[in-house]
């Protein structure tokens, strides 16, 4: 226990070690809220607490800085709870325990919540501090960033008069992140009909791929099985009359799928065989290093008497699967490497009157969002179909000039010795919902220090790269007049 009283920096592991005995999982936040207010409460802040959870507490400027510009410190309250099967904890009722091995920090059977209770401690801790030099701050806490930004996105910005923003909610020490990607759910509906049919059936399986989150993984040309279904399908239906009973793979529409299989009655059984065989071996070549697992296979299933698609319905359902654009739309012509817009065909299901695919539409430039959902709506409606759309966010588009960003890296210079990497994320952060907020008019960098096992009940922070992001965020504020 010694070792935990005397981490450094002591400020802001206090704060932390406050918050990690308070219950905060996602939606389980009022407590740690309230925790919030009381310390902007015992200390006269200027502070706001909305019916969500979400908390702003401001401090204003120190002697010379009263003209500079504010600063937003950002981060999220809500953390993961996720625990071993030996652990006996009620992580909605019950305080963490932590530990220390080396120069990791950890939660004994369960995650720690360093994503993103250090970004909380810090904020705290600069606040609380009578001898940290900074502009006015206005520290946003959010609740719910874990299962969707549910709080950013339902913050009220009107108390927030600040433009730039330092966001403590990155795992690797020495990367900024300075723009990530906007997204939206897109739904495609196609109407289909069936009509009873008999003959030989069978079972068509793409799988053996590896898969991955269409955000981090969708640059390394990894096959997505519902995309290959679609060409398997038309493949089969150049050499033979086929009609789809089912079709079906992935349920998560932010997911690479992994898997899809479907049935199909056969005119020619012998046709479908060699078409799927010939398939498999293009398909095998053409993923050979992204994705070497891959297999299509194809199995008999006798002969059955079935209600599958009609002619039509088959027309429209190979036809639309065959066109569905997928993956890389536009690369970032300001970050090297970084894709800028794609879209993940991540879930795809058949039923009696519909085809559904569900689709993760990315970029960080929302005019090609828009435009690659038009693309979607454009095929849908070809085939008599239609698009819906939920879960809308936008991006946060990188800044050719940046103050936060020239500050920052300055700062990390001076304090490191070296170059920090700047990085874009194809995937959302909160910092696109503010950026939307702000009419675009947000001049931001995330930073944070080392995490490993984030959102596992292996999740360890480091404790010497605590002390040196800390130090960095106060050299930051300090420069920033």
């Amino acid at each position: 226990m010694s070792e935990l009283n005397n981490l450094q920096p002591k400020e802001v592991f206090d704060f932390f070690k406050q918050i990690c005995a308070i219950p905060h999982g996602s939606r389980n936040t009022k407590q740690i809220s309230d925790y919030l207010v009381k310390f902007a409460e015992d200390r006269n802040l200027e502070h706001y607490q909305d019916d969500v959870n979400n908390v702003i507490v401001i401090k204003e400027a120190t002697k010379g800085y009263e003209k500079s510009a504010p600063i937003i410190i950002q981060g999220h309250m809500d953390m993961v709870c996720d625990k071993t099967p030996e652990s006996d904890i009620d992580m909605t009722k019950e305080g963490l325990r932590l530990g220390v091995d080396g120069d990791w920090l950890y939660a004994e059977g369960t995650t720690l919540g360093g994503d993103d209770g250090i970004a909380v401690a810090m904020a705290l801790a600069a606040m609380d501090s009578s001898e940290l030099q900074h502009p006015r701050l206005e520290c946003i806490f959010t609740v719910d960033e874990e299962i969707g930004m549910l709080g950013a996105e339902a913050l009220d910005m009107s108390h927030i008069t600040a433009e730039k923003m330092l966001n403590i909610d990155s795992e690797d020490e020495g990367i900024f992140t300075v723009s990530c990607a906007g997204g939206v759910t897109a739904k495609a509906i196609v109407p289909v009909k069936r009509a009873e049919v008999s003959g030989k059936l069978y079972k068509l399986t793409v799988g053996g791929l590896l898969g991955g989150h269409s955000g981090q993984e969708i640059d390394k040309e990894r096959g997505n099985s519902n995309i290959i279904m679609g060409r398997v399908l038309y493949n089969i239906a150049k050499k033979t009359d086929i009609k789809i009973l089912s079709l079906g793979g992935g349920v998560a529409d932010n997911a690479i799928c992994k898997k899809t299989e479907a049935e199909v009655i056969a005119a020619d059984g012998k046709k479908l065989e060699d078409a799927v065989n010939e398939l498999d071996r293009v398909i095998k070549h053409e993923f050979k290093t992204a994705d070497p697992g891959v297999a299509i296979t194809s199995s008999c299933e006798g002969d059955k008497t079935v209600k599958a698609l009609d002619a039509d319905s088959v027309y429209k359902v190979i036809t639309y699967l065959m066109n569905s654009p997928y993956g890389i739309q536009h690369m970032s012509m300001d970050i090297e490497g970084l894709v800028e817009t794609s879209l993940n065909l991540g879930a795809l299901a058949l039923t009696d009157t519909e085809m559904t695919a569900m689709y993760a539409v990315r970029s960080a430039v929302e005019t090609r969002r828009d435009a690659l959902c038009d693309k979607l709506e454009s095929l849908s409606a070809a085939v008599g179909g239609k698009v819906e759309y939920s879960g809308a966010y936008p991006g946060w588009e990188y800044l050719a000039d940046s103050e936060m960003r020239d500050t920052s890296v300055r700062v990390y210079k001076a304090q490191y010795g070296e170059e920090p990497k700047i990085e874009a994320i194809h995937a959302g952060l909160e910092c696109g919902l503010f950026a939307g907020k702000m009419g675009g008019k947000i001049d931001a960098v995330s930073i944070g220090p080392d995490m490993t096992g984030v959102h596992t009940s292996e999740e360890r922070l480091s404790i010497p790269s605590v002390e040196r992001t800390w130090k960095l965020v106060c050299e930051i504020l300090k420069e920033s007049k």
